[in-house]
């Protein structure tokens, strides 16, 4: 499927795909076949068009699909006319194939699919054209139709019954490898396998009988089915992404799919391992190219079950529910979760999972549920699980049991036993038989729980060493009061208003750190963001250093890891990592750094050398590797911490070393939560940020924190930082550290793609911009403010910044006081002349953003009787929408009146309105806004109100703080705006971050 690996038009990539769905499975336990089951499962389906999408011919849909068993019967017939049969039917394999529609490409694959699976031991029994109706697509699905055919396989002699499915999909793999390599486009196998048969396509659910005939014949029976109905939320529908999968059926979001992705990629060496693998190569990579989160997610899971697990524990393993906060679980469960923490990240985000892979049939839901699954369980054995209920009708009278699953709970089938299972049993089966508590007794260092002197320390400089590291890392007065202080005292990140009016850090005339040049992405609409302190029960900052085991195996080494309970370490922490005596943790320190005199060009150089010499000690059997920046000095600068982090991530992945070693950050430039984390994001497992830890040490020994004690301090700082992380994961409805590490969960926004493709490979960039000299240029600009070149040169003092507030030497903001008087004045005279001297500092400004960047391209004048009169362009404008109690009373309806007056509308904001507003006063002025808002904390909203809307604005998430949701301190709560918002006065008022009604269709 590497359609979308070549080609990106305009903005869209790929790798973005994602999509909310309605998914369910249709089984009967006592696994008797009938062609009831597959009935079912398209009435199932068609009753959930509605969680689906149709295109504007209302015959194009996003997709829909189902699952099935391979249909004995069925098969028996079609060989027959085939003129083949076969002594045991269980050794029949059915590939389902999407060829591309240009006849020379075609019968290229069908040439590399014969020969594989041949080469592969299998016997080729024939093709059978599938047949389908195309009358019944849209004009959009017509066109892009596959030719849509099944290769009909047989057990060879040489391959057991056991390893039969494995050799089945070794050669898909070594089949869409093949293709890929020759850039073959458009084609695509949904299922190639001995127990389950895919169909699917860019169909709306009531099509899907009628398209593909197969599902009509009578003979075509089986014991369970999974369906889904596709809405794509920001992507491109295509025949290869309509779902199921060749395992799965994913309703959701995967937020931590860059991350998943190249974790993913890291343990392709594990393949090695696999004793019923010729060739390894043959099944790289994993994750196939251009697929979707829930493509990617099927990938990984097909790539564990084949290596050995069965499927229950390999979707425990990728979805685990929330283990690390429950107070009541058997310790039993808690350690078999943690225990498999010690092996693999979680797959994070909102999803409820049907799966099947012939053996078992079940669900499981993301560890905050965040997707419905409900089922009902008829008296004869059949049961109905799926996004809705009512899917199928079932009275009353003959229901045996309902029920829907909760948090990270699983139900599923096991066809063999013939047993339903529910999720307290499943969890019991896989704890059974394995002792991974006396594993991880016996494996994990508790390292935070270990015994260690109480008070946190930091490392000591001299005033004059500190100066001229401070200025090294471009750190600067106003971020120590501002910043440093602020976490060091309160222990929570400061918190300041009116956002960010300074220049894109490409567009700043100041050098800027590299951390300013990645933004970071968060949930939006279909993607709810999680509350970090409400929901606190959830989220973890749990993580694990040290190499990782083969996730194909099962072995107590396994558990040979260090726990660390925040990814922040001090003094202590850090020289006690380096000092452990096992040699399974043995560390290794490689300096980040290059040699300044050389000039810019020097740093690219330095780089390379850092990432041969950390492959060369992963390869000598380094577990902790330290990249560290203190040894900078008059000779030599600092290579930003993040471009070493990054670059040395990718550098391991690519050389099949990940896996085998952590990455600890020992830097002097991480001093705000975005910068831990971004080297969290970029591959980083702990940071110790010695150098703020320093600076605030100094502020409490020299008293500038008052009675705060150092240890005190530098607490407080590690609580601010860990409250940040919180809320950053948050924001990207991410639950867990240990998913968020790699996940790379950023934009780089003026970055040269060169540099983002070799050192953040995978990051999102729409926007190129500097490269890697630049970037060292000002790390140089800086060191040389640090490092005098002369010996009468004195370090001067630290700049006083203007980052977070005007300084007329510091950074641009575009809302500088010459701005502010201008604009002033203007509102108060009206002139022409006010107009044009304000008109003249914005256009005139230095570009701040990219739209600074833009002109407009002129064209021929029009007659002026053919312009609108100014009423009717009046009319156009609107205000932004801002509440009452962020603006006073008499702010927020002197902006309506004047609204009013000029023919444009004002909006209400978020915090309802007066209803004495609704109605015109007696000059004959209206102070009714004519835009009325409806946001997530549903303040103010009533009939009345809604009534008295021209238009409405929904809220789909908090635009002003992405992810955070709104706060309105109690403070503020007057009983005027009490009385508006139908609260109480003096209690705070809260915005939940999602919008419930809107970020999905639950």
């Amino acid at each position: 499927m590497n359609r979308n690996a070549e080609f990106s038009p305009s903005l869209y990539d790929p790798r973005q795909e994602h999509d909310s769905c309605g998914t369910g499975l249709v089984a009967n336990i006592h696994n008797q076949a009938s062609h009831d089951i597959v009935r079912y499962a398209i009435q199932a389906v068609t009753r959930l068009t509605h969680r689906g999408a149709v295109s504007a011919d209302r015959k194009t849909g996003d997709g829909a699909g189902i699952l099935t068993a391979i249909p004995k019967e069925f098969f028996i017939e079609e060989l027959k006319k085939l003129g083949q049969g076969l002594e045991k039917i269980e050794d029949l394999g059915v590939g389902m194939i999407f060829f591309p529609q240009e006849a020379e490409q075609r019968e290229r694959c069908r040439t590399v699919i014969e020969d594989q699976v041949l080469k592969h031991g299998l016997r080729l029994l024939g093709w059978r054209p599938v047949p389908v109706d195309p009358s019944v697509l849209g004009e959009q699905a017509r066109q892009s139709q596959p030719l849509i055919e099944q290769v009909l396989l047989a057990r060879g002699d040489s391959i057991s019954t056991k390893d039969y499915e494995k050799i089945l999909y070794l050669s898909r793999k070594a089949i869409e490898k093949h293709l890929l390599e020759e850039s073959v486009r458009d084609f695509y196998i949904p299922s190639f396998s001995s127990q389950t048969l895919v169909y699917k396509g860019l169909l709306v659910a009531h099509q899907l009988e009628l398209f593909y005939q197969d599902l009509a014949n009578p003979l075509f029976k089986s014991s369970f089915a999974l369906f889904h109905q596709r809405f794509s939320t920001n992507t491109f529908p295509t025949w290869p992404l309509a779902q199921p999968f060749r395992m799965i059926a994913h309703n959701g979001e995967i937020n931590t799919i860059q991350g998943n992705r190249n974790w993913m990629r890291a343990r392709e060496p594990e393949l090695n391992r696999l004793a019923w693998v010729q060739d390894p190569e043959e099944l790289k990579p994993i994750i196939q190219h251009g697929g979707s989160d829930s493509a990617s997610l099927d990938n990984a899971l097909e790539a564990i079950v084949m290596g050995g697990r069965d499927i229950l524990q390999a979707k425990s393993m990728m979805l685990p529910e929330a283990w690390q906060n429950v107070p009541h679980m058997p310790e039993e469960r808690r350690a078999y979760f943690e225990y498999h923490a010690c092996l693999m990240e979680p797959w994070d985000g909102p999803a409820a999972i049907t799966f099947a892979d012939g053996h078992y049939v079940g669900a499981i839901l993301d560890r905050n549920g965040l997707r419905p699954a409900r089922y009902v369980l008829r008296q004869d054995g059949l049961l109905v699980l799926g996004s809705e209920v009512g899917m199928i009708d079932i009275p009353a009278d003959l229901v045996s049991r309902r029920g829907r699953l909760g948090p990270g709970q699983m139900l599923a089938v096991d066809l063999k036993e013939k047993k339903l299972f529910t999720d307290s049993e499943i969890k019991d089966r896989l704890t059974q038989g394995k002792p991974y508590a006396h594993y991880l007794k016996q494996g994990l260092n508790r390292f935070s729980l270990r015994e260690r002197n109480p008070e946190y320390q930091a490392a000591h400089f001299s005033e004059s060493e500190m100066l001229s590291r401070l200025h090294a890392v471009g750190l600067s007065k106003e971020e120590m009061d501002m910043l440093l202080k602020v976490m060091a005292e309160d222990g929570k990140e400061p918190t300041y208003s009116m956002g960010d009016d300074t220049p894109l850090a490409v567009l700043s005339k100041q050098p800027r750190p590299l951390y300013h040049y990645f933004k970071q992405l968060f949930a939006q609409v279909t993607n709810p963001p999680i509350d970090p302190i409400r929901e606190k029960a959830v989220m973890a900052l749990h993580s694990y250093l040290g190499p990782r085991g083969n996730i194909f195996e099962e072995s107590p080494e396994h558990a040979k890891r260090i726990q660390l309970l925040s990814p922040i370490l001090d003094e202590v922490d850090l020289e006690d990592l380096k000092n452990l005596p096992d040699e399974a943790f043995k560390s290794d320190t490689l300096l980040t750094r290059f040699k300044a005199s050389e000039g810019p060009k020097e740093m690219e150089e330095a780089l390379l050398s850092l990432c041969e010499a950390a492959a060369h000690s992963v390869k000598k059997g380094t577990g902790l590797l330290i990249l560290s920046d203190r040894a900078i000095d008059a000779d030599y600068a600092p290579i930003p911490m993040l471009l070493a982090v990054s670059a040395v991530h990718h550098h391991l992945i690519r050389q099949g070393l990940r896996m085998k070693v952590s990455l600890i950050a020992d830097t002097g430039d991480a001093r705000d939560v975005h910068h831990f984390a971004c080297l969290l994001g970029f591959g980083a497992r702990a940071v110790c940020p010695y150098l703020s830890q320093a600076v605030i040490k100094q502020m409490a020994t020299n008293g500038t924190l008052g009675e705060i004690k150092p240890g005190e301090a530098l607490k407080n700082f590690k609580s601010a930082v860990e409250a940040g992380l919180y809320k950053i994961m948050s924001k990207m409805g991410i639950s867990t550290l240990s998913s968020y590490m790699g996940a790379q969960i950023f934009e780089a926004i003026g970055l040269k793609n060169s540099m983002i493709e070799r050192y953040f490979t995978g990051c999102f960039s729409k926007v190129s911009g500097i490269g890697l000299e630049e970037v060292a240029q000002d790390i140089l600009t800086w060191h040389a403010q640090a490092f005098p070149q002369t010996q009468e040169a004195q370090v001067i003092p630290l700049p006083i910044g203007g980052l977070y507030r005007f300084r007329r030497d510091g950074e641009y903001h575009a809302f500088n006081p010459d701005v502010v008087r201008a604009l002033t004045k203007l509102a108060k005279t009206g002139d022409k002349e006010d107009y044009q001297e304000f008109s003249k500092l914005i256009n005139e400004r230095p570009p701040t953003t990219f739209r600074d960047l833009l002109s407009f391209k002129k064209a021929k004048p029009i007659p002026l009787e053919e312009v609108e009169s100014v009423e009717a362009i009046l009319s156009r404008f609107n205000t932004a929408s801002i509440s009452l109690g962020a603006l006073s009373r008499e702010a927020h309806e002197t902006i309506a009146i004047a609204m009013n007056r000029l023919g444009g509308k004002s909006g209400s904001g978020e915090g309802g309105e007066d209803s004495a507003r609704f109605f015109p006063k007696a000059n004959g002025d209206s102070a009714n806004s004519k835009i009325k808002q409806v946001a997530s904390g549903r303040f103010g909203v009533r009939a009345s109100y809604l009534a008295h809307a021209e238009e409405l604005e929904i809220k789909m998430a908090q635009g002003s703080k992405p992810g955070e949701g709104g706060q309105l301190p109690g403070k503020k709560v007057s009983e005027e705006i009490a009385k508006l918002r139908h609260s109480t006065p003096g209690v705070t008022l809260i915005s939940p971050p999602p919008h419930h009604d809107i970020y999905s269709i639950e």
